[in-house]
């Protein structure tokens, strides 16, 4: 029998896939498939030994696509936060936060940045028939109506006053020109008079293209001063004409782009708060661990004393697993799902600091033919779980085999294997009548041949380990 240290087991109800149904990202009316289980209750580690097997949770709910029949392959993607360089575009959305806080700026156009609905997944919404309701159930809004309604408001403000004059008279005269009809705007200059010739005392003429050469090296020589001045010495150039910076111009971290410090005067204040919630995951203390313990935490953020934004994150022994996040689409032009995975990140590497294990931030599913969920390619180094030997591979080897197949096994290697295969089903825990056997003594009790099918697949999904320790309830 298995032995359950510190805490109660992971109680567990197995339901296979019996159908296809609706897709929540092709919208494919029969396309999608998925096993599920409901957790009566589960442990931090057998949660992180799920996820590393391709499985996922939403509320108790806790589902694997059937990946080689899905219509759209749905594989776990996690960032290594220890190596993670913040992008352009996540550096843009930072920054746009800061000017905001500080200035009360509100960005023109277009929320270009956030690349998703919502980071809570569809591809459960075909399992409501089955389970009733999930506990936790978002604002799904989608970003698209408010990106349409923001492009049609500053095009009809666009429309109005000079601007659209100023086209028109341009208009006006590109016709009048083209038709070879005089116009009364354009002046018809008669030939200039014979100049003194050029002016010695301003410097010559240059040619543009010239120009923006100089001010590239002028700007690769800041950069790099001792290799810049090197090569204008070379070039007869003397180096007092281009002192060097007095500092090397450093980058900065994330953490120095998210905690940048605001002025007393600042627009809005901006807080965040992070306590533990209900969840089908035990809470537990690990040794030497975070402050703040495993399991299940709400994180809110809050603005000027409102609240904006909610995120469900696990974390667990060697990770931190984003759930969900909804906010308040009202501030959607803050790119509110990017700014919170770059904090959730940020807080993956000082938990690191404290429990060396937990290194990685896992971002749920990647989909590869999926837009909305593509974007999670972004955050780098990230690595892409094989579907059938559950090794990781960075994302960059698995890109040219997702563009030929949406179903691919990443593991170049033919001969691997499942490392934790089930080899030994009669092993596996069973909860029955109240009392707890291995399947070996289950099963001597039972006459229904379907019933073994449906456990052994059981047993095939969430390998020897998990099988062992986690307590599969039977009527």
């Amino acid at each position: 029998m298995a032995f359950w240290a510190g805490g109660s087991p992971s109680i567990v109800d197995y339901f296979p896939s019996e159908d296809f149904y609706r897709c929540g990202y092709c919208k494919n009316e029969s396309g999608s498939r998925s096993n599920g289980m409901w957790a009566h209750s589960m442990t931090v580690q057998d949660y992180q030994d799920l996820i590393d097997r391709g499985w996922r949770r939403s509320g108790k709910y806790v589902y694997k696509p059937v990946m080689n029949q899905t219509c759209c392959p749905q594989y776990t993607i996690r960032c290594r936060p220890l190596q993670f360089q913040p992008s352009k575009s996540h550096k843009k959305v930072l920054k746009k936060m800061l000017k905001f806080l500080a200035k009360g700026e509100v960005p023109k156009g277009s929320c270009e940045d956030e690349p998703m609905d919502s980071t809570m997944d569809d591809a459960v919404a075909g399992d409501f028939a089955l389970i009733n309701k999930l506990d936790i159930q978002c604002d799904l809004k989608t970003l698209s109506d408010d990106v349409k309604e923001s492009l049609e408001s500053e095009g009809k403000n666009s429309k109005k006053g000079e601007p659209h004059e100023l086209l028109q008279a341009q208009d006006s005269i590109g016709e009048k020109l083209g038709s070879g009809e005089p116009s009364h705007s354009v002046k018809v200059h008669t030939v200039p008079k014979p100049g003194k010739g050029a002016d010695l005392s301003k410097p010559p003429c240059r040619k543009a293209k010239e120009i923006r050469k100089e001010r590239k090296r002028l700007k690769r020589m800041q950069q790099n001063p001792a290799g810049e001045i090197e090569g204008f010495q070379a070039q007869g150039h003397p180096p007092s004409l281009f002192p060097p910076k007095a500092k090397s111009n450093q980058p900065k971290s994330l953490e120095d782009l998210i905690f940048e410090s605001l002025p007393e005067n600042a627009s809005h204040k901006l807080e965040f708060t992070r306590f533990l919630c209900s969840s089908p995951l035990e809470a537990e203390t690990p040794p030497n661990g975070p402050d703040c313990g495993y399991g299940s935490f709400h994180q809110q953020y809050w603005l000027d004393g409102k609240i904006i934004a909610v995120g469900v994150i696990d974390i667990l022994p060697n990770c931190v697993s984003s759930v969900y996040l909804y906010y308040d689409p009202d501030y959607s032009f803050l790119s509110l799902g990017v700014y919170s995975a770059l904090r959730e990140i940020a807080f993956t590497r000082q938990l690191h600091e404290k429990t060396s294990q937990l290194s990685y931030y896992y971002m749920g599913f990647y989909i590869h033919s999926c837009p909305k969920m593509k974007y999670k390619g972004q955050y780098r180094p990230s690595d892409l779980l094989c579907p059938e030997t559950y090794v990781w591979v960075p994302i960059e080897q698995c890109l040219p085999s997702l563009e030929n197949s949406k179903y691919c096994r990443f593991n170049q290697d033919p001969e691997a294997v499942d490392e934790d295969r089930s080899t030994e089903p009669d092993r596996l825990q069973v909860f029955h009548k109240r009392a707890i056997m291995p399947y070996g003594v289950y099963k001597k009790q039972q006459k229904d041949p379907s019933e073994e099918a449906a456990v052994l697949q059981y047993a095939s999904l969430v390998g020897q380990k998990c099988s062992e320790r986690m307590l599969l309830f039977r009527n």
